[in-house]
């Protein structure tokens, strides 16, 4: 090995980094031998703006980073971790004094790297950071043209989540006759989180492929706040960069002192041979890796939640208790009841939130409590909603805090929909945070919704340099919050929500067991949701509503029932007022289920026909461990019939409908191919299927 390089071969991935005259750099990095990173001339590990120096070429492309190019390799070592290996490589700038301490992680057997910077003034002087990348490389995908280049990404909006779209690199980066120019081009393909809603807009996951090949690179950023990705031209190929927050996009903005620090937000980076669905499954793996412990991971308990098409916000004892028996009696393991259960207000409860005491009103005969008791008696974890970032405009936790507890900017609190914001790096914040969920669990509570309905914008610029500076404290201050809470009450369980999924990050989702995938009401749209949420969230953490009606006819309860069985079952809907026949199907849901969750932690997904699209006829989701599978089908519209290719699967492998086992689908494997031959005659029609 030349010393102007480090190579490092952790499992399938063999990486060379360049350390001669210049930053440490990915030079080349295989998957299996096969090249996935091969840049004819390298781009630093990481990218730093810096007020003072800038970029080399003015452009919106976060590469060509003057400080970045500065940076001098100083040492690297290698260390075994309990999943895998880490490389940690430090380099420095000599003029700024900057020193950069990069870690690459790597997980045992998987393609996937992890990778996150700290970054400390070692000078004399303040340095002003304008931009930091968390990983940027060239040469994506080797010496591939960027004609063969897809690339995928996801468009996600308040009940439009997980919409994957794919264009050819040329469409997006259009030639610009460069060898005419002798330029690089200026613009890029990007994708950027705007406030606190990290998914508001998009996800924070991209896949290249190489269509000739099938070899592929994908990222995920993990933070739970502001990001930015973006995919550019250079002369020798396609760059990526991911990103944090930004001084232009965000209005973030980081001033170290001598002995200052800074640590950029994580990614991880995996590659694959046969194109997106193996870098899902890389991802897949490490989503699962970077969590912490938990029953819920394996135990997967259905949850029945009152809010969705059924109470609405308005739990009262006499609703409550005749739901709490039906779910109890389908087989629901854990009862959660949502928004309301602290409003004794006739104006509302919007904009009064904050306090989280149960109403006296809405539960006259012995208080929630007695309701909790009775979910308990009836063999389910007790759960409630809340919202803990918001404090209501006519909340009296308003008068309480200071100003300084609370979001602000130019001096004053910000608000947004009727709502203040809770800081937590103020301890008064966390404190009262911390009395509220104490109390309730003290009341019984082993589940709460973490819900978060409004986007507070670019943060607060109060203790900070910029409103994106403390909104990144906040989000970090946040997370020291969660763990908190799970340190001291281990086997609580928390799910994620933001409006559905508005907050989809594995910052938020290596610490809370569970993510609503959705709000979508209308059940014929949500199966793109549901097919799609494992490309984002590993399986057994993507909860997706299935809500049945006395109303829907049998064909219309199996439908809804299937969003969720091969991820997580939220369940809600009027299951009280249901024949016997009705709660029967939803049962028969649950048990199967029940029957087959075991698989859902180890599998990873597969799309037989392709990521969903949002209007498509037919969508189809499957999990497998390798030997068996599960394939939910829905059938909205379009042709009866339809063959779902399964290819590195055997021909002739045994095949069953599992769910509804009354039905009148046809289901067989194609002779002498592999292959599934189905036909569902009915519009808004689905089955799960078991092969081998």
């Amino acid at each position: 090995m030349s010393s102007d390089e480090i190579r490092w071969s952790p499992g399938p991935l063999a990486v060379t980094l360049s350390v001669a005259d210049g930053p440490p750099s990915l030079l080349r990095v295989e998957i299996d031998g096969h090249p996935a990173i091969c840049p004819a001339t390298t781009l630093p590990l990481i990218e730093i703006g810096v007020v003072g120096s800038g970029r080399s070429w003015s452009a919106r492309r976060y590469i060509d980073s003057v400080a970045g190019h500065r940076l001098a390799y100083r040492s690297h070592v290698v260390e075994e971790t309990p999943s895998g290996e880490r490389l940690i490589v430090t380099s420095e700038d000599p003029v700024m004094g900057l020193q950069v301490t990069t870690t690459l992680s790597s997980l045992r057997g998987e393609g996937v790297l992890g990778l996150q910077s700290r970054i400390i003034n070692r000078g004399d002087a303040e340095v002003d950071l304008s931009w930091v990348t968390s990983a940027t490389w060239g040469g994506a995908l080797a010496d591939a043209p960027i004609e063969s280049l897809r690339l995928w990404w996801a468009e996600n909006d308040w009940l439009a989540e997980n919409r994957w779209l794919s264009a050819g690199a040329r469409e997006l980066l259009p030639d610009l006759t460069r060898s005419v120019h002798e330029h690089d081009p200026r613009g890029a393909f990007t994708r950027t989180a705007l406030g606190a809603w990290s998914t508001d807009g998009s996800l924070p996951l991209g896949v290249l492929v190489d269509e000739s090949t099938g070899t592929a690179i994908g990222w995920q950023i993990e933070h739970n706040g502001a990001w930015h990705w973006q995919v550019g031209e250079r002369t020798d190929g396609v760059y990526v960069s991911l990103l944090g927050p930004t001084e232009a996009e965000h209005d973030w903005y980081a001033r170290l002192s001598p002995g200052g620090e800074f640590t950029t937000v994580p990614a991880t980076i995996a590659l694959a041979t046969d194109g997106y669905e193996g870098v899902i499954a890389g991802l897949t793996a490490a989503r699962r890796a970077v969590r912490r412990t938990h029953p819920d991971h394996s135990g997967l308990p259905v949850v029945f939640n009152d809010y969705m098409n059924t109470l609405m916000g308005d739990p009262t004892t006499e609703k409550l208790l005749p739901l709490i028996d039906a779910a109890a009696a389908v087989g629901a393991e854990t009862f959660c009841i949502d928004a309301g259960w602290y409003d004794d207000d006739s104006v509302g409860w919007w904009d009064s939130v904050g306090a989280w005491e149960p109403a006296t009103k809405r539960f006259p005969d012995g208080g929630l409590a007695a309701v909790l008791e009775r979910i308990r008696e009836r063999g389910m974890v007790a759960g409630l909603w809340l919202e803990p970032e918001v404090v209501g405009l006519r909340s009296p936790v308003a008068e309480a805090l200071p100003d300084e507890a609370f979001f602000l900017r130019h001096g004053r609190r910000v608000v947004e929909h009727e709502r203040y914001h809770l800081d937590l790096r103020h301890p008064l914040a966390r404190k009262h945070l911390d009395e509220v969920v104490d109390r309730l669990v003290g009341m019984g509570v082993g589940y709460f919704k973490l819900d978060y309905n409004i986007n507070i914008g670019t943060g607060t610029d109060h203790d900070a340099f910029s409103a994106g500076a403390g909104l990144l404290g906040h989000n970090r201050a946040y997370l020291e919050w969660v763990d908190a809470v799970l340190d001291r009450h281990p086997g609580l369980t928390l799910e994620n929500c933001a409006s559905g999924g508005l907050r989809v990050d594995y910052a938020m989702l290596s610490r809370l067991q569970m993510q609503s995938t959705s709000d979508q009401q209308d059940p014929r749209r949500y199966p793109p949701i549901a097919a799609a949420a494992a490309a984002a969230v590993a399986p057994e953490q993507a909860a997706s509503w299935s809500y049945p009606q006395p109303e829907f006819t049998d064909q219309e309860i199996a439908f809804t029932m299937s969003t969720g069985l091969l991820g997580r079952v939220h369940l809600s809907g009027h299951l009280d007022a249901m024949t016997d026949a009705q709660r029967a199907l939803v049962a028969e849901a649950v048990a199967v289920y029940q029957t087959h969750r075991g698989l859902i932690g180890r599998a990873v997904p597969f799309w037989p026909l392709g990521l969903p699209g949002w209007d498509d006829a037919w969508v189809a989701h499957g999990l497998h461990d390798g030997g068996t599978a599960l394939v939910t089908v829905w059938r909205r519209g379009g042709a009866a019939s339809n063959v779902l290719p399964l290819p590195g699967w055997a021909a002739g492998l045994p095949v069953r409908v599992v769910y509804p086992v009354a039905t009148d689908a046809s289901v067989v494997m194609a002779d002498g191919a592999a292959a599934l031959e189905i036909t569902l005659p009915h519009d808004h029609q689905a089955v799960t299927i078991a092969i081998g």
